[in-house]
C-alpha cells in the first residue's frame, strides 16, 4: 500500500493559544509564533489559498472553540479560515460542506467528545472524501484531544484512569482510520492515562500505543513519526514483545497483568520510525 500523501498532526489538548484581545501581550508565549503547534501546523499548508476549514463538532460550546481558532491562525497572518458547523450526519452528507472540504489546504478538529466525531462523520461521505484527500493528496489535518483520539482505526471511547488496569474498565470503538494499528489517548500525563494505554495495547499488542502530553503533538508524515513538537513529553507503549498477559482469561473487573510491556518517552525533536519500532533522539538530529 503507498504511503499516504497528507500530512496528520495529533495533539494531546490544551493546546497554547494566544489571548483574544492584543491588550494581553505579556500574557502570549513567543514560541508559539516561532515553532508553536499551529505555527507548524500552518507550515504544512501547501495550496496556493492557505484555506483552512475549523470542525468544532466534538466540542459542546463549538461557536467559542472555532473563535478561539480563529482568533489565534490571524495572528499567524492567516485569514482564509472556515468554520464547517457539523452537527449532525445530515449536516456531513451536505454537498456544500463536502465540497468544501475538498478544497482546503488544512482541516483542524477541535476536542470534546470523540463519540461526537465519530457518531456524525463515521461512513459518510464527509469521511471518505477527507480520507481520500489524506491518502492522495497534500492536505494538512491536525486534531486536538478528541480530534486527535478519533484519528486513529480504533478508538478509546471511554474509561476511567484509576481502574484502568481492571479487564473492561476501557471501552473501544471504530475511529476515522486515519492511522491504522495505532491508539491514541491524550491529556495523558496531566491526567495519569497511562494504565488506559496498557489496557489497550495488551487488548491489541499489534497496536502501538501514544499518550499525547498537553500542548504536545505528533508530526505524521508518510504514515511515520516525523517528530513531537510542542511543549510536553509523549509516552510511546509498544505491545510486540509482551511475552505474556492475562486479559483474555480473566473476567471482567480482575486485575491485568502484562510481562515485557516496552515504554519510551519522547520529548520534541524526538522521532520515532513506526516501521522499524525506533527512536531518533533529537540531539541526533543537529548538525
Amino acid at each position: 500500500m503507498s504511503k499516504p500523501k497528507g500530512t496528520l498532526i495529533i495533539i494531546g489538548g490544551n493546546m497554547y493559544l494566544p489571548p483574544d484581545t492584543n491588550e494581553a501581550v505579556e500574557m502570549e508565549d513567543p514560541n508559539f509564533y516561532d515553532s508553536g503547534i499551529l505555527k507548524i501546523f500552518s507550515e504544512q499548508l501547501q495550496g496556493k489559498t492557505q484555506r483552512i476549514e475549523i470542525i468544532p463538532t466534538a466540542s459542546s460550546v463549538p461557536e467559542e472553540a472555532a473563535a478561539r481558532y480563529v482568533n489565534a491562525f490571524a495572528k499567524l497572518g492567516l485569514e482564509n479560515i472556515g468554520v464547517l458547523d457539523v452537527r449532525s450526519r445530515e449536516d456531513a452528507q451536505n454537498e456544500g460542506l463536502i465540497k468544501r472540504i475538498t478544497e482546503a489546504d488544512g482541516v483542524l478538529f477541535t476536542g470534546g467528545d470523540q463519540l461526537l466525531l465519530t457518531t456524525n462523520f463515521g461512513g459518510t461521505q464527509f469521511l471518505d472524501a477527507l480520507r481520500e484527500r489524506y491518502l492522495f493528496d497534500k492536505i494538512a489535518i491536525a486534531g486536538t484531544s478528541a480530534g486527535a483520539m478519533a484519528m486513529s482505526e480504533t478508538m478509546i471511547c471511554e474509561g476511567s484512569s484509576s481502574e484502568a488496569l481492571r479487564k473492561g474498565e476501557i471501552k473501544f470503538c471504530s475511529g476515522f482510520g486515519f492511522i491504522n494499528n495505532m491508539i491514541i489517548d491524550t491529556h495523558f500525563v496531566q491526567r495519569g492515562r497511562i494504565g488506559r494505554l496498557f489496557q489497550a495495547i495488551a487488548s491489541n499488542p499489534g497496536s502501538l500505543g501514544v499518550g499525547l502530553g498537553e500542548d504536545t503533538g505528533l508530526l505524521i508524515t508518510q504514515g511515520d513519526i516525523k517528530e513531537v513538537i510542542g511543549s510536553g513529553l509523549i509516552v510511546i507503549v509498544d505491545g510486540i514483545w509482551i511475552r505474556h498477559t492475562n486479559i483474555a482469561s480473566i473476567a471482567n473487573g480482575e486485575l491485568i497483568s502484562i510481562e515485557n510491556l516496552n515504554v519510551h518517552v519522547l520529548v520534541p525533536g524526538d522521532s520515532y520510525i513506526v516501521s522499524e519500532r525506533r527512536i531518533v533522539h533529537a540531539e541526533s538530529r543537529k548538525p
